[in-house]
């Protein structure tokens, strides 16, 4: 081999050097980045999931409050509006349990306060990035926020109020006629009425009859 060869070659064995250096940390680059993406998409599932339990918790805790106002129209016509806010227990629990199922947790967690029924959730995930490859990076947790509303299906439809007795009976000790004077706690104060055609007649004597909450209102992500 003459000597120009062996310089040629000696000039080559850096180059090569440093492009295979150079693809390496182009590969560890793209790693890096990998790595974050299925990061946050991950934490951005935990917060999905951690805010939709909360939701549903909420609506859940509702249940034994409508069956105790079986006789109160104004509750039900409140319930079943766009303006209603949920019940007075909080639901937050729900929303660590499931970040925590999913290897997360819960940063903060709080009620709507612009007027829906529903929550917010933002959460960091347990674990950090493996890599400093791209400066502080290295044991970076993703962070994701999400938000969940309660909606109704329904709409409350209020029972005719029954015509006067045009021959009202004049003696006040006479015994009244189960089946012409019904007793008013036990009448019906109207009816749910539910996309798909779903009703549900509120019947005091019977809160077993109730549908499940989840065919009275629907849970669903929204924006912030």
């Amino acid at each position: 081999m003459n000597s120009e060869a062996r310089v040629d070659r000696g000039q080559a064995a850096p180059l090569y050097i440093a492009a295979v250096a150079g693809l390496l940390f182009a590969a560890l680059v793209f790693f890096a980045f990998g790595e974050a993406d299925i990061r946050r998409n991950g934490a951005q599932s935990a917060a999905d999931a951690a805010v939709l339990a909360a939701a549903k918790e909420s609506r859940s805790l509702l249940e034994p409050d409508l069956k105790a106002h079986l006789t109160d129209p104004q509750y039900f016509e409140s319930v079943f509006s766009a303006s209603f806010l949920g019940g007075p227990d909080n639901a937050c629990w729900k929303a660590s349990d499931f970040a925590a199922r999913n290897k997360a947790s819960v940063v903060r967690c709080s009620p709507l306060a612009d007027g829906r029924w529903g929550y917010e959730v933002r959460l960091k995930s347990d674990r950090g990035m493996s890599t400093d490859i791209v400066p502080g990076t290295e044991g970076r947790k993703a962070e994701a926020a999400a938000v969940a509303v309660i909606e109704p299906r329904c709409a409350f439809v209020a029972a005719e109020s029954p015509a006067p007795d045009p021959d009202p009976d004049p003696d006040p000790d006479s015994d009244p006629d189960p089946d012409t004077d019904p007793d008013p706690a036990s009448a019906s104060i109207g009816k749910i009425r539910c996309d798909g055609g779903l009703d549900w007649s509120l019947d005091p004597e019977d809160p077993t009859l109730m549908p499940d909450m989840a065919d009275l209102f629907t849970v669903r992500l929204a924006e912030d």
